[in-house]
């Protein structure tokens, strides 16, 4: 019993011999990162002795691309660049929050991005992933190490090792020669082959990086497996069909045709035509001509504005749903289709079908899936990163020296509430480009009026006199919720949707303030 006291103590000696190693190890590491002069020998050393120290199958660096909102491989062990959405996956959770993530089974993860290893041929299993952040705290990058050698998982001494090695590594990234050897490789991103982006990635054209537009990407990759009909609903200029296409090439049909159709400039006697085909010899000179639906057989097809459908329209469209057949003009032999619909509308359809305009039953078989896009003004934080990618696009297009917008420039534009969302911020970029000679563009030459980006408070948003702030505050949370509760026509879903929140934490924090109503 005498000697019990004794071993405890050797094996804390032991212990804390142990960490001492490691502790070198990690500073030997950090010491030769900051004297490397180029990429390949810094990447040897992470891939090498970073991962033997971590005791993991691989360890990877990504960096951040802001402009583009995507993530892509400085260091990896497969030697080719990679980009992936950075709004997808684990790694896209880390670089948007700047939070470490540590996982056990990556499989089982809501926010795995499976399609990192179908790329790659890799299968992950444990996964430890931190932020890297610029000596002004923003997130430039994330390292991973993945796969515990000696199974389970990474532990809080790892994800230490790991934020230490990543500290230094981003200062490294930014201030020594491999920053310019970085940016050399990022600049030449559109050279890649087709083959190093990652399988499935249509969702870049989907600029923004706000939670309202994240939430958005990772539903589309959620679905990707099926081929569910959708109805996208928002104000015109707020993406929809970047958004249908992103599903259409997400999804099980992305090798078949993707038909858009615009409802509101179909005239009422070419519906049936348009959509459904004719066959020969219905009128003098008329040939065979097959539909829209036809036309998207094993595809999608967009119907783009059905708000502005007529009822006889809607009523149409709704058997084609159900039947999943159409008849052409002049045949009486239906034609089987195999087809996913996706809908658009800027209209209110919750409102339309209250003012019978819309029909329910067709609105319950378009909606399996509901995505309300925001407009600008609900979402002012991805002004700046849109307009600097109008601005690439548009000079890239034109051809001319790349333009910069100066600080007060951008200022402007995020002041503003834009009503006609991004196809207007496009349209103003378009023009500046054209019209602005030098490389900067200044305040002077912005054309829109100036005007507070924040609309004057409404009654009952300033706390009352005597109030406590955590009374304003749930005063304000009520407001907010009978609000869009009300926008979405009593539907919780859809108000969750209005409010950027999830539908768990919005019946959350409704069952909360219920109580507290009742209290």
């Amino acid at each position: 019993m005498s000697e019990a006291p004794g071993r405890e103590a050797e094996t804390e000696t032991g212990a804390g011999a142990q960490h001492l190693d490691k502790l070198r190890a990690v500073l030997n590491i950090c010491r030769r990162m900051s004297a490397m002069t180029d990429l390949s020998s810094l990447q040897a050393l992470i891939t090498r002795e970073a991962k033997e120290l971590l005791q993991a199958d691989r360890v990877s660096i990504f960096l951040f691309d802001r402009d583009h909102c995507e993530l892509w491989s400085a260091i990896s062990q497969e030697g080719k660049i990679m980009r992936f959405d950075a709004r997808l996956g684990i790694a896209g959770a880390v670089a948007m929050t700047g939070r470490t993530i540590n996982v056990v089974d990556a499989y089982q993860h809501p926010l795995f991005y499976k399609e990192v290893d179908v790329e790659t041929g890799y299968q992950t299993e444990t996964l430890l992933a931190v932020p890297l952040h610029s000596l002004d705290g923003a997130v430039i990058g994330v390292g991973e190490a993945t796969n515990k050698l000696g199974g389970g998982a990474f532990t809080p001494e790892d994800a230490e090792i790991l934020a230490t090695l990543a500290a230094r590594l981003a200062d490294v990234f930014e201030n020594s020669a491999i920053a310019a050897e970085l940016k050399a490789q990022n600049s030449g991103r559109a050279t890649y082959p087709a083959a190093q982006f990652i399988s499935g990635f249509s969702t870049q054209n989907i600029v923004g990086m706000s939670h309202r537009i994240e939430s958005i990407i990772r539903l589309i990759d959620q679905i990707r497996s099926s081929s569910v009909d959708v109805l996208i609903q928002g104000e015109s200029g707020t993406g929809k069909e970047l958004i249908a296409k992103a599903l259409h090439f997400n999804s099980p049909r992305a090798k078949h045709p993707f038909v858009a159709v615009n409802c509101a400039a179909l005239p009422e006697a070419l519906v049936e035509t348009e959509l459904f085909g004719i066959e020969k010899g219905v009128a003098t000179g008329v040939d065979r001509r097959i539909g829209k639906f036809e036309a998207a057989h094993e595809g999608t097809i967009f119907l783009d504005e059905i708000g502005d459908f007529s009822l006889t329209a809607q009523a149409k469209i709704l058997r084609i749903l159900q039947e999943r057949s159409v008849d052409r003009i002049g045949s009486r032999i239906p034609v089987p289709i195999d087809v996913r619909v996706i809908a658009a509308t800027n209209r209110n359809l919750e409102a339309c079908m209250r003012e019978k305009q819309f029909r329910e039953d067709l609105y319950y078989r378009l909606s399996v899936v509901n995505i309300q896009t925001p407009s600008l003004r609900e979402t002012p934080e991805d002004i700046p990163i849109l307009a600097n990618h109008f601005l690439q696009k548009h000079c890239a297009t034109l051809a001319l020296e790349p333009k910069q917008l100066s600080p007060e420039a951008l200022e402007r534009l995020c002041a503003y509430r834009w009503p006609g969302n991004a196809r207007q911020l496009e349209n103003e970029i378009k023009r500046l480009v054209a019209s602005v000679r030098g490389r900067i563009i200044s305040e002077e030459h912005i054309a829109i009026p100036a005007e507070p980006k924040t609309a004057p408070p409404a009654s009952g948003a300033t706390p009352a006199a005597g109030q406590s702030l955590s009374e304003a505050v749930e005063a304000l949370e009520r407001r907010l919720i009978q609000e869009a509760l009300q926008q979405a026509g009593g539907n919780k879903l859809k108000a969750a949707q209005i409010l950027g929140m999830s539908r768990g934490g919005f019946l959350k924090k409704l069952k909360k303030l219920s109580r507290a109503g009742e209290a």
